[in-house]
């Protein structure tokens, strides 16, 4: 598998990573030797990125990787760890909080629950509106210094607080949605990360299933945060969605490939400093996901693509209006 380094600072990773949160967490159900299978799969396979949060499951996700390791080895690849995210009990979301006190008991945890002595990427999952982006940034590099962390990265945050942060120190990356549907990262965002030399690991490449070629009508409504809290999924929005999905099927299947191959091979397009994470919980899945990296789009096969599906032509916001108002990348 080819790579691409992230950022002027960052690693050397593979062409795509693996994002792990619907192992544990907010996509229902999942098989637990299943989910070990498919991460040890990725590692054979060559992807190295390994993405995953220290409130996925409350931990559960940082202990399957830690499984996964331990059968695979720890060397060659590159963890990225999101925190900051609250939870209670139940599992409800309870705020956010990157305090420099706080993120660096995170970060123990962390360590002691994927029992590696290193953290490639630490990144605070979102802006904390009671924390200068300046102190938790700070907090991390303290912990570079200490070799807790090796690098930092961001997530979901606007352009302005891209630069606050990285006058602090260098930032590896950013980590944001970013689909065929879900482009606001080009209005502005982009531009500033090139400029600055910051990589892009982008999530939703598939925008949580929705185009993936696999999703339909009457899946709305299933229980798990998609159905119940994602707006493209639900009603009329869905509807439309699904007619997006439909012309992309009419192009995959003109080039001989995929839904989910084409819009995963879409976002790889878009610059070399970019690098998908794709959700596979299975090693179906992620078969299908790895072979993406063999679709070459043309310049006429993107135009069809942009034509299909233009910025803009989803309908729904990518999440609910409480979790919008609060996120940065969305509100700077």
């Amino acid at each position: 598998m080819q790579t691409r380094k992230l950022g002027r600072t960052g690693p050397q990773v593979a062409q795509l990573g693996l994002g792990l949160m619907g192992m544990s967490d907010l996509y229902g159900p999942a098989d637990r030797g299943e989910s070990l299978a498919t991460i040890r799969a990725a590692m054979d396979a060559g992807v190295t990125l390994l993405d995953t949060g220290d409130f996925y499951g409350m931990g559960h996700n940082e202990m399957l990787l830690a499984e996964a390791l331990a059968a695979g080895g720890r060397d060659g690849v590159q963890i990225s760890v999101k925190f900051g995210a609250l939870r209670d009990p139940a599992g409800n979301w309870a705020g956010i909080d990157t305090r420099p006190v706080a993120l660096k008991n995170f970060a123990a945890y962390s360590l002691k629950r994927l029992g590696v002595e290193h953290i490639d990427i630490y990144r605070p999952a979102r802006l904390d509106p009671n924390v200068p982006i300046e102190d938790t940034v700070g907090a991390i590099a303290e912990l570079v210094k200490a070799g807790r962390v090796k690098h930092i990265g961001l997530s979901e945050v606007g352009s302005e607080t891209l630069r606050r942060a990285h006058a602090v120190h260098p930032i590896a990356d950013l980590q944001i949605e970013y689909s065929l549907i879900s482009r606001g990262i080009e209005n502005g965002i982009l531009q500033t990360c090139r400029e600055l030399g910051i990589g892009i690991t982008a999530y939703g490449v598939l925008s949580r299933g929705l185009i993936s070629g696999h999703w339909s009508k009457q899946r709305e409504g299933e229980a798990d945060f998609r159905g119940l809290a994602s707006p493209r999924f639900q009603g009329e929005n869905l509807d439309r969605n699904l007619a997006l999905v439909e012309k992309l099927r009419a192009i995959a299947g003109e080039l001989g490939v995929s839904v989910a191959q084409v819009a995963i091979a879409w976002v790889a397009a878009q610059g070399e400093d970019i690098v998908p994470l794709v959700g596979a919980r299975t090693r179906v899945r992620l078969e299908e996901a790895l072979a993406s990296t063999r679709v070459k789009l043309s310049p006429s096969d993107l135009a069809r693509l942009e034509q299909a599906v233009p910025p803009g032509a989803a309908s729904g916001g990518r999440y609910d209006a409480h979790s919008t108002a609060v996120l940065d990348s969305e509100n700077s």
